[in-house]
Parts: C-alpha cells; structure tokens; sequence
C-alpha cells in the first residue's frame, strides 16, 4: 500500500494532558483531534500507567476491560470510554509473567475474557498461556476471579515476542501475530485443543503492506523509525470480518470477504486500510466498540489516554 507519512510517536507533557482534560469537561462528546480520531476520555487511576491490552464487554455496553504490562499484579481494569473508573479485579491464580493482550468472546452463551500471558522481550519463554477467564457481572464493581481454563502452546521454531492477540469465536482460535518478525507472522491456537499438554501453534500467513519508515524518518530517529512497524496490538470486529492491527505508529484495518475466508487468502486479496493515528506515546491497546461502529486506542502513557477512531 501507499506509504503516508504520519507522525512518529512523541512525547505528550503534562501541560498539554492538563488542557485535555478541560477541554473534555467541556465538551460531553469528546474532543475531536481530526481524522476521524476523538479523545473520550482521560484516566485518572494512577495504577493505569501501562495499559498494554483493552477489549469492550460483552456483557455491559460501554464498558472497557483493560490490564496493564509485566511487573504489575495480574489485575483487570473496567472503565467507561470517558474513563470513568467501573472498578478493579484481581485474577487469581494468573501466573501472570507478561500480559500484553486481551479479548472478549462468548462461548455457548456465556462471556470471556481472554488474557494473552505472551510477552517475551528475551526471547528465552518456551510455553506461553492464554487464559480464559468469566467476565464479571455488570452490577459487580470489583472484587476477584479465577481462570475458567488454560491454553497453553509454543511456537513451531523457536521464542517470538507477541503483544497481539484476538479471538475468532466462529473459527474457536485465538489469532496471535508476532512483535519484532518483519514482515509479522499471524498464527492460530485453538481455545479448545483436543488431548493433553502443550499444542503447538500454527502458521496462518504473512500480514503484508505494512507501512516502512522512509528515509527522513530513520534521519530524525533512527530508533522510533525501526520500532515503528512493530505491532502491539490486534482486535477482530464483532462480524468476523475486520482485523485491527496496531503498531506504534499506524491503526491498519485487514479485511475479508466472508468469516470462512482464511486470512492468508484476504490478506492477497484486500491490502489494509490505514487509519489516521491520533497522538499517543507508545500505543499497546486497540478494541473494537460492542457494535463494531468504532475502535478504541490507548497505550502506556500516564494518565492513560482514551481515543475513539471511526473506521
């Protein structure tokens, strides 16, 4: 695809982040930022200072479930699209090492979140986890929960980081793409394998077209051009058909024709749509709304920023 030239990510000071947040007391929709791109809301929970995965609930419409990077407890944040705190959950019995992604699904009608414990900056894990875990009841604000089940696998070849991971509930696979592999490796685990001990993951194509920095870019900062093609975050629409994919500098829609059309054909197909990327330092967390009628963005920064991206 055509390469458009967008802004690398930057830094956002705490004046600035001060004169958003009056901007939206003022005004109860959000604050548009151009592009299609609004900011909704502006976190003031101290502990959301590395938010690395967000998926919205199945159960209870406008609400967001999100969960912060390695080195924190294995905790599961609730806040509305204006940010608004709907409360905190510990999940128990986690293990947790690195989370980097989650996502909702229902299966037999009942609500999950999964939980992808598949970090690895090393580059040293040889079994990762994917936990499933009930989503909690609307009228609940807070409290604890324990895994439903495990998921455990590793890759075919050797240690891969991955911060992206989605659910496709028709296919019952967890989509996973690789971090720092150019160009990214899309794999699928099955939620439900069949016998005992460790699956392995299996190859599902290539995500081609992602955007390269150009040489002005690798001028100014060598460093963010090259970490900019990685991909942080992924999330697939409530029809099954759109996968969102984030990078630190790019919001890419992959589209197929039908829910039965492997990827690796729609990815020949149909080259990604790019959506403007609004300004946000260091963006891990992207999820489609409930109705599939926008994408939510958000990244480790503190106070965590919430953005709203019309497709």
């Amino acid at each position: 695809m055509p390469h458009r030239r967008t802004c690398l990510p930057h830094l956002v000071t705490f004046p600035l982040v001060f004169l958003l947040v009056l901007a939206l007391a003022a005004c109860d929709g959000g604050v548009p930022v151009g592009g299609g791109a609004t900011l909704t809301g502006v976190s003031t929970n101290s502990d959301l200072d590395e938010v690395s995965g967000m998926a919205a609930s199945r159960v209870q419409p406008g609400r967001l479930w999100l969960h912060d990077d390695s080195g924190n407890p294995p905790r599961l944040f609730a806040i509305s699209p204006h940010a608004t705190d709907l409360g905190t959950w510990t999940v128990e019995d986690a293990g947790k090492v690195d989370w980097e992604d989650i996502a909702s699904f229902d299966e037999h009608g009942k609500p999950y979140l999964l939980i992808a414990d598949t970090g690895d900056n090393g580059g040293v894990r040889k079994v990762l986890t994917l936990l499933a875990v009930p989503e909690p009841r609307a009228a609940d604000r807070g409290g604890t929960v324990r895994p439903a089940w495990r998921v455990q696998f590793r890759w075919p070849d050797g240690a891969r980081d991955c911060e992206a991971m989605t659910v496709d509930e028709r296919a019952g696979v967890a989509l996973l793409i690789t971090k720092k592999r150019q160009p990214p490796q899309l794999f699928e685990v099955s939620l439900h394998p069949t016998g005992a001990g460790v699956q392995t993951a299996k190859l599902v194509g290539l995500l081609p077209d992602i955007p390269q920095p150009d040489a002005r870019d690798i001028a100014d900062n060598p460093t963010l051009a090259k970490l900019s093609t990685q991909v942080t975050a992924a999330d697939l629409s409530p029809d099954g058909l759109t996968l969102a994919v984030l990078t630190y500098r790019h919001v890419l829609l992959y589209r197929r024709d039908s829910r039965d059309m492997p990827w690796h054909e729609a990815f020949v197909r149909h080259p990604p749509r790019e959506l403007p990327m609004p300004l946000l330092p260091q963006p891990e967390a992207i999820a489609w709304s409930q109705d599939g009628q926008r994408l939510y963005l958000s990244g480790e920064m503190a106070p965590a920023l919430i953005y709203a991206v019309t497709p």
